[in-house]
């Protein structure tokens, strides 16, 4: 089930795109503080050989993102390096396993994979977006690692181990 439902998904989207350049700025200091790791892991694109031009498409989604996050009124833990290594390292070996099919079936298993994505709603917006991105630049090698990042960051929110607020924690009680 989602935690980012359609409509903080459409409110986040919104919100995004009425900022200014003043509150895009405000915002990335708020992920630096929340989710210093998922800010890092699209600064670090330009080690890459990433066009600051294309980070920009980069740091537009993990915006959106995070404001998707604080539209769902859940308390998010920080997305660690490792948990976005894992998740890399799954979606990779997803890829990988379509390489060599062909493109019709390659394009269905793309869309099962949306399809079955716990975070349907914030996975659709990114292919769109990724979609439109690539239809609108010149490609360069290093957008693979543009694209990699962005669906890193869907796949790290959707899996990431949430906290079990409300239930009541069992305490051991200090031995006398």
């Amino acid at each position: 089930m989602s935690r980012i439902s359609l409509i903080a998904m459409a409110q986040a989207m919104k919100s995004v795109k009425e900022m200014n350049l003043a509150q895009k700025e405000k915002i990335a200091d708020e992920i630096f503080h929340a989710q210093p790791h998922m800010l890092g892991s699209v600064l670090v694109l330009q080690k890459f050989g990433v066009s600051m031009e294309k980070m920009e498409f980069a740091i537009e989604l993990l915006i959106v993102c995070f404001a998707a996050m604080k539209e769902s009124g859940l308390t998010w833990p920080v997305i660690t390096e490792d948990d976005q290594e894992l998740q890399l390292q799954l979606y990779t070996t997803t890829v990988r396993l379509g390489e060599d099919l062909r493109p019709s079936l390659r394009d269905r298993l793309m869309q099962q994979y949306v399809e079955n994505h716990p975070e349907k709603n914030l996975c659709a917006y990114v292919w769109s977006e990724t979609a439109s991105w690539l239809r609108s630049i010149v490609p360069e090698d290093s957008d693979r690692y543009v694209m990699l990042v962005v669906i890193n960051l869907v796949n790290c929110i959707a899996y990431v181990p949430m906290p079990n607020l409300g239930k009541p924690v069992r305490r051991r009680e200090k031995s006398a």
